[in-house]
Protein backbone atom coordinates (compact mmCIF):
# COMPACT_ATOMS: atom_id res chain seq x y z
CA UNK A 1 0.00 0.00 0.00
CA UNK A 2 2.78 2.41 1.10
CA UNK A 3 4.55 1.50 -2.24
CA UNK A 4 1.59 2.65 -4.36
CA UNK A 5 1.65 5.99 -2.33
CA UNK A 6 4.93 6.47 -3.30
CA UNK A 7 5.00 5.59 -6.44
CA UNK A 8 2.00 8.09 -7.39
CA UNK A 9 3.73 10.54 -5.52
CA UNK A 10 6.77 10.45 -7.61
CA UNK A 11 4.60 10.51 -10.81
CA UNK A 12 2.87 13.58 -9.99
CA UNK A 13 6.58 15.00 -9.04
CA UNK A 14 7.83 13.92 -12.82
CA UNK A 15 4.31 15.32 -14.37
CA UNK A 16 4.79 18.70 -12.57
CA UNK A 17 8.17 19.18 -13.69
CA UNK A 18 7.75 18.10 -17.62
CA UNK A 19 4.84 20.33 -17.22
CA UNK A 20 7.09 23.25 -15.81
CA UNK A 21 10.01 22.44 -18.93
CA UNK A 22 7.20 22.63 -21.41
CA UNK A 23 5.91 25.45 -20.26
CA UNK A 24 9.57 27.19 -20.39
CA UNK A 25 10.12 25.88 -23.74
CA UNK A 26 7.16 27.34 -24.94
CA UNK A 27 7.87 30.61 -23.32
CA UNK A 28 11.39 30.32 -24.88
CA UNK A 29 9.82 29.28 -28.10
CA UNK A 30 7.50 32.40 -28.31
CA UNK A 31 10.14 34.71 -27.03
CA UNK A 32 12.47 33.69 -29.60
CA UNK A 33 9.83 34.10 -32.57
CA UNK A 34 8.71 37.67 -31.12
CA UNK A 35 12.10 38.50 -31.28
CA UNK A 36 13.06 37.37 -34.76
CA UNK A 37 9.86 39.33 -36.05
CA UNK A 38 11.44 42.17 -34.43
CA UNK A 39 14.64 41.67 -36.15
CA UNK A 40 12.99 41.21 -39.35
CA UNK A 41 11.12 44.80 -38.92
CA UNK A 42 13.99 46.50 -37.85
CA UNK A 43 16.32 45.63 -40.75
CA UNK A 44 13.42 46.12 -43.28
CA UNK A 45 13.04 49.73 -41.66
CA UNK A 46 17.03 49.63 -41.99
CA UNK A 47 17.11 48.38 -45.19
CA UNK A 48 14.69 51.26 -46.56
CA UNK A 49 16.47 53.76 -44.80
CA UNK A 50 19.69 52.87 -46.59
CA UNK A 51 17.65 52.78 -49.96
CA UNK A 52 16.15 56.14 -49.40
CA UNK A 53 19.56 57.50 -48.54
CA UNK A 54 21.27 56.13 -51.36
CA UNK A 55 18.23 57.44 -53.73
CA UNK A 56 18.70 60.99 -52.28
CA UNK A 57 22.28 60.57 -53.22
CA UNK A 58 21.66 59.25 -56.70
CA UNK A 59 19.49 62.91 -56.85
CA UNK A 60 22.16 65.15 -55.63
CA UNK A 61 24.55 63.36 -58.61
CA UNK A 62 21.77 63.64 -61.14
CA UNK A 63 21.52 67.38 -60.30
CA UNK A 64 25.07 67.55 -60.45
CA UNK A 65 24.92 65.97 -63.78
CA UNK A 66 22.87 68.26 -64.56
CA UNK A 67 24.57 71.45 -64.14
CA UNK A 68 27.52 70.33 -66.29
CA UNK A 69 27.50 71.70 -70.02
CA UNK A 70 29.98 68.88 -70.44
CA UNK A 71 29.78 65.32 -69.28
CA UNK A 72 31.94 64.60 -65.92
CA UNK A 73 32.68 61.49 -66.35
CA UNK A 74 33.47 60.48 -62.35
CA UNK A 75 30.19 62.18 -61.69
CA UNK A 76 28.29 59.87 -64.23
CA UNK A 77 30.63 56.48 -63.33
CA UNK A 78 29.72 57.26 -59.32
CA UNK A 79 26.19 57.91 -60.16
CA UNK A 80 25.99 54.15 -62.00
CA UNK A 81 27.42 52.68 -59.05
CA UNK A 82 25.15 54.00 -56.86
CA UNK A 83 22.01 52.55 -59.21
CA UNK A 84 24.29 49.03 -58.86
CA UNK A 85 23.82 49.07 -55.06
CA UNK A 86 20.43 49.88 -55.24
CA UNK A 87 19.37 47.27 -57.77
CA UNK A 88 21.54 45.08 -55.91
CA UNK A 89 20.22 45.62 -52.09
CA UNK A 90 16.41 45.20 -53.28
CA UNK A 91 17.09 41.36 -53.72
CA UNK A 92 19.30 41.38 -51.36
CA UNK A 93 18.19 38.99 -47.70
CA UNK A 94 17.35 41.02 -44.90
CA UNK A 95 19.84 40.04 -42.80
CA UNK A 96 22.52 41.79 -40.30
CA UNK A 97 25.79 40.39 -42.05
CA UNK A 98 24.15 41.30 -45.88
CA UNK A 99 23.25 45.38 -44.18
CA UNK A 100 25.96 45.88 -42.57
CA UNK A 101 27.96 45.32 -46.06
CA UNK A 102 25.53 47.31 -47.66
CA UNK A 103 25.96 49.94 -45.25
CA UNK A 104 29.70 50.03 -45.41
CA UNK A 105 29.18 50.36 -49.38
CA UNK A 106 27.17 53.37 -48.41
CA UNK A 107 29.59 55.18 -46.07
CA UNK A 108 31.87 54.67 -48.52
CA UNK A 109 30.26 55.56 -51.74
CA UNK A 110 28.92 59.02 -49.12
CA UNK A 111 32.89 59.56 -48.90
CA UNK A 112 33.03 59.56 -52.67
CA UNK A 113 30.29 61.50 -53.88
CA UNK A 114 31.24 64.54 -50.89
CA UNK A 115 35.18 64.53 -52.45
CA UNK A 116 33.55 64.67 -56.35
CA UNK A 117 30.79 67.40 -55.63
CA UNK A 118 33.55 69.49 -53.66
CA UNK A 119 35.77 68.84 -57.03
CA UNK A 120 32.49 69.67 -59.16
CA UNK A 121 31.98 72.70 -57.57
CA UNK A 122 35.67 74.11 -57.90
CA UNK A 123 35.41 73.04 -61.42
CA UNK A 124 32.45 75.30 -61.87
CA UNK A 125 33.36 78.27 -59.94
CA UNK A 126 36.64 78.02 -62.36
CA UNK A 127 34.30 77.78 -65.40
CA UNK A 128 32.38 80.61 -64.35
CA UNK A 129 35.65 82.76 -63.81
CA UNK A 130 36.84 81.40 -66.68
CA UNK A 131 33.47 82.35 -69.01
CA UNK A 132 33.65 85.81 -67.19
CA UNK A 133 37.36 86.37 -68.51
CA UNK A 134 36.52 85.07 -72.24
CA UNK A 135 33.18 87.58 -71.87
CA UNK A 136 35.66 90.24 -71.30
CA UNK A 137 38.27 89.04 -73.61
CA UNK A 138 35.66 88.94 -76.51
CA UNK A 139 34.75 92.67 -75.65
CA UNK A 140 38.20 93.54 -75.53
CA UNK A 141 38.61 91.74 -79.04
CA UNK A 142 34.99 93.71 -80.49
CA UNK A 143 36.55 97.21 -79.16
CA UNK A 144 39.85 96.57 -80.76
CA UNK A 145 38.20 95.16 -84.47
CA UNK A 146 35.85 98.13 -84.35
CA UNK A 147 38.82 100.26 -83.40
CA UNK A 148 40.76 98.30 -86.31
CA UNK A 149 37.74 98.67 -88.54
CA UNK A 150 37.67 102.57 -87.82
CA UNK A 151 41.57 102.78 -88.93
CA UNK A 152 41.12 100.46 -91.99
CA UNK A 153 38.24 102.92 -93.12
CA UNK A 154 40.06 106.19 -92.00
CA UNK A 155 43.52 105.23 -93.79
CA UNK A 156 41.25 104.00 -97.04
CA UNK A 157 39.93 107.73 -96.97
CA UNK A 158 43.26 108.68 -96.30
CA UNK A 159 44.87 106.86 -99.16
CA UNK A 160 41.80 108.63 -101.42
CA UNK A 161 42.00 111.92 -100.48
CA UNK A 162 46.02 111.58 -100.94
CA UNK A 163 45.73 110.01 -104.18
CA UNK A 164 42.93 112.59 -105.13
CA UNK A 165 45.23 115.67 -103.99
CA UNK A 166 47.97 113.83 -106.08
CA UNK A 167 46.10 113.83 -109.18
CA UNK A 168 47.57 116.04 -111.69
CA UNK A 169 45.00 118.79 -112.85
CA UNK A 170 44.21 120.22 -116.46
CA UNK A 171 43.11 123.96 -115.97
CA UNK A 172 42.61 126.77 -118.96
CA UNK A 173 41.30 123.87 -121.32
CA UNK A 174 40.24 125.38 -124.43
CA UNK A 175 39.26 124.41 -128.22
CA UNK A 176 39.21 125.65 -131.40
CA UNK A 177 39.18 125.07 -134.88
CA UNK A 178 42.54 126.07 -137.22
CA UNK A 179 43.54 126.74 -140.83
CA UNK A 180 47.03 125.11 -141.07
CA UNK A 181 49.28 127.21 -144.11
CA UNK A 182 51.58 125.21 -146.20
CA UNK A 183 54.48 126.88 -143.92
CA UNK A 184 53.06 125.39 -140.81
CA UNK A 185 51.33 128.35 -139.84
CA UNK A 186 48.25 128.37 -137.63
CA UNK A 187 45.17 130.63 -138.13
CA UNK A 188 42.33 130.26 -135.29
CA UNK A 189 38.86 130.13 -137.64
CA UNK A 190 35.10 129.45 -136.45
CA UNK A 191 34.50 128.24 -139.16
CA UNK A 192 33.81 124.34 -139.62
CA UNK A 193 34.53 123.68 -143.27
CA UNK A 194 37.50 126.06 -143.19
CA UNK A 195 39.08 124.07 -140.25
CA UNK A 196 41.98 122.16 -141.15
CA UNK A 197 42.47 120.65 -137.52
CA UNK A 198 40.79 121.15 -133.90
CA UNK A 199 43.42 122.48 -131.56
CA UNK A 200 43.23 121.27 -128.09
CA UNK A 201 45.36 123.27 -125.57
CA UNK A 202 45.83 123.49 -121.60
CA UNK A 203 48.15 123.66 -118.49
CA UNK A 204 48.69 120.62 -116.67
CA UNK A 205 48.64 122.67 -113.13
CA UNK A 206 52.07 122.63 -110.53
CA UNK A 207 51.33 119.95 -107.57
CA UNK A 208 54.14 119.35 -105.36
CA UNK A 209 52.27 116.10 -104.61
CA UNK A 210 52.48 114.82 -107.35
CA UNK A 211 55.66 112.74 -108.51
CA UNK A 212 57.88 114.04 -111.16
CA UNK A 213 58.55 111.84 -113.96
CA UNK A 214 56.84 110.41 -117.21
CA UNK A 215 52.81 110.87 -117.24
CA UNK A 216 49.53 110.65 -119.69
CA UNK A 217 46.79 112.28 -119.62
CA UNK A 218 43.57 111.50 -121.99
CA UNK A 219 41.63 113.65 -124.06
CA UNK A 220 38.00 113.32 -125.49
CA UNK A 221 36.75 115.50 -127.96
CA UNK A 222 33.16 114.63 -129.25
CA UNK A 223 31.72 116.20 -132.30
CA UNK A 224 28.12 117.60 -132.94
CA UNK A 225 27.05 114.03 -134.04
CA UNK A 226 28.37 112.59 -131.09
CA UNK A 227 31.27 111.06 -132.32
CA UNK A 228 34.28 110.81 -130.25
CA UNK A 229 37.11 112.03 -133.11
CA UNK A 230 40.89 111.68 -133.74
CA UNK A 231 42.14 107.99 -132.70
CA UNK A 232 38.72 106.68 -130.86
CA UNK A 233 40.43 103.65 -129.33
CA UNK A 234 39.49 102.61 -125.78
CA UNK A 235 41.14 101.77 -122.84
CA UNK A 236 39.97 100.23 -119.58
CA UNK A 237 40.35 101.16 -115.92
CA UNK A 238 39.22 98.59 -113.99
CA UNK A 239 34.83 98.42 -114.66
CA UNK A 240 35.04 101.50 -116.89
CA UNK A 241 35.75 101.69 -120.20
CA UNK A 242 37.23 105.40 -122.01
CA UNK A 243 37.19 105.94 -125.52
CA UNK A 244 39.66 109.09 -126.19
CA UNK A 245 40.96 111.01 -128.96
CA UNK A 246 44.88 111.24 -128.06
CA UNK A 247 46.96 110.64 -125.41
CA UNK A 248 48.90 113.58 -123.93
CA UNK A 249 52.64 112.01 -122.98
CA UNK A 250 54.67 114.20 -121.43
CA UNK A 251 57.63 114.17 -118.68
CA UNK A 252 56.40 116.25 -115.34
CA UNK A 253 59.19 118.87 -113.64
CA UNK A 254 56.65 119.25 -110.91
CA UNK A 255 55.86 122.50 -112.46
CA UNK A 256 53.07 124.08 -114.71
CA UNK A 257 53.27 122.35 -118.05
CA UNK A 258 51.40 123.88 -121.29
CA UNK A 259 50.28 121.51 -123.76
CA UNK A 260 48.19 121.59 -127.34
CA UNK A 261 47.21 118.60 -129.04
CA UNK A 262 45.53 118.28 -132.47
CA UNK A 263 42.59 116.70 -133.73
CA UNK A 264 42.83 116.14 -137.92
CA UNK A 265 39.72 115.21 -139.70
CA UNK A 266 38.99 111.16 -140.59
CA UNK A 267 39.68 110.26 -144.41
CA UNK A 268 39.77 114.17 -145.33
CA UNK A 269 36.26 114.54 -144.01
CA UNK A 270 34.82 118.42 -143.17
CA UNK A 271 34.47 118.95 -139.76
CA UNK A 272 30.68 119.46 -138.54
CA UNK A 273 29.48 122.91 -137.86
CA UNK A 274 27.97 122.85 -134.03
CA UNK A 275 28.79 122.10 -130.29
CA UNK A 276 32.03 120.23 -130.01
CA UNK A 277 32.63 118.67 -126.29
CA UNK A 278 36.50 118.38 -124.95
CA UNK A 279 37.34 116.45 -121.89
CA UNK A 280 40.67 115.42 -120.11
CA UNK A 281 40.73 112.16 -118.10
CA UNK A 282 43.23 111.38 -115.63
CA UNK A 283 43.36 107.63 -116.16
CA UNK A 284 39.00 107.32 -115.06
CA UNK A 285 39.10 110.77 -113.79
CA UNK A 286 37.83 113.52 -115.60
CA UNK A 287 39.79 116.42 -114.35
CA UNK A 288 38.74 119.22 -117.01
CA UNK A 289 35.94 120.17 -119.49
CA UNK A 290 34.98 122.48 -122.10
CA UNK A 291 33.53 122.85 -125.22
CA UNK A 292 32.72 125.57 -128.28
CA UNK A 293 31.18 126.16 -131.30
CA UNK A 294 32.14 125.68 -135.08
CA UNK A 295 30.01 127.48 -137.37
Amino acid sequence: MEDTNSKSKTLKIVLGVLVVVLLGVGFYTAKLYNEKKETEATLVREKQEVMKDLDIMAKQYDEAISENDVANENLIEARARIQELMDSLKISQNSVNSLWRYKKKYMALQEEMDALLEENDRLKTENTDLAISLDSMYIDLEERNKYTDSLLVQNTELATIVEDASSLQAVGLRGLGVIERNSGKLIPTERARRSSKIRICYTVAKNTLSQEGDKELYVQVIDPNNNVLGANEQIQFEDEILNYSVISKFNYENKNLDICEFIGKTNNEKFEPGRYVVSVYNSKHKVSSTEFILK
